[in-house]
């Protein structure tokens, strides 16, 4: 059985080869394209769940594509990974603002790439949600519940249940205990207002932690603070910004 749809847009055939030969290996579904206006077509063809794009590529570049594709609400949203061999910080920046998630890098090993798009796949495959606004006004305090609206029905999912949320460019992801995971279009400081703040924990300007969970917090050798939360593999390097606010509550950290 296939995996995913994933659109390639590369002018060197070479590479542009290898990597469907690689992705197929793999069982995902591959388009090839090998300009960006036949990339474009393909996109709003086959509505992949992923694009991996060339940056310099003649007639239009990879700048050129995600703009057009940014204009169109069916493929605004699919998941962008830059190919390239493109450096400069003005260059990456400038991908980024346009909504590209994430840049590979010319030569690149094939598990680098491999794990690029396994991790922005999971990403996209977390639930979108919208927060009901006007349930939380009325419960949220009272009842320790947060009211979300998926696919237009509401869901309370219970404060105690939150592991951590954090920032996902212009999202905000919540990881609840059962692994499952929401994004909504809301910042971590908009979270930091609406939690109760002796229940979550904010220890990085992207992250907030449920504070219950915390099983240790130890200084590490470049003195940051690590945060260990109650699953083992779970934990988060808290900013010196966030340990010096920390100290001033009930976690009793050594001063650096």
């Amino acid at each position: 059985m296939a995996k995913e749809k994933i659109l390639a847009i590369e002018d060197d055939k070479d590479i542009l080869q290898n990597i469907v030969t690689l992705l197929e290996e793999e069982g995902y579904s591959v388009f090839p394209a090998s300009n960006g206006i036949a990339g474009i077509e393909a996109a709003n063809t086959f509505l992949p769940d992923l694009i991996l794009c060339d940056v310099l590529m003649p007639g239009m570049d990879g700048f050129r594509v995600i703009e057009e594709l940014q204009k169109n609400r069916s493929t605004r949203s699919i998941p962008f990974l830059f190919v390239t061999a493109k450096t400069e910080k003005e260059d990456l920046r400038r991908g980024m603002l346009l909504g590209a998630d994430d840049y590979i890098f010319k030569p690149f090993e094939p598990e680098e790439l491999l794990a690029a798009i396994e991790t922005r796949l999971k990403k996209k495959n977390s639930l979108i949600a919208d927060l009901d606004e006007k349930q939380n006004q009325k419960t949220l305090a009272s009842s320790g519940k947060l009211f979300l609206k998926v696919n237009g029905v509401s869901k309370f999912i219970k404060l105690n249940e939150i592991v951590y949320i954090s920032a996902e460019r212009q999202y905000s992801s919540i990881k609840l205990k059962n692994e499952k995971s929401f994004l909504l279009k809301k910042s971590i400081n908009e979270w930091e207002k609406i939690l109760p703040a002796d229940s979550f924990l904010r220890i990085h300007r992207s992250t907030l932690v449920n504070s219950d969970l915390i099983t240790k917090i130890e200084k590490s050798k470049n003195s940051y603070y690590l945060v260990y939360l109650q699953n083992p593999e779970e934990y988060f390097t808290m900013s010196r910004r966030y340990a010096t606010k920390v100290r001033k509550s009930r976690f009793d950290l050594a001063a650096e």
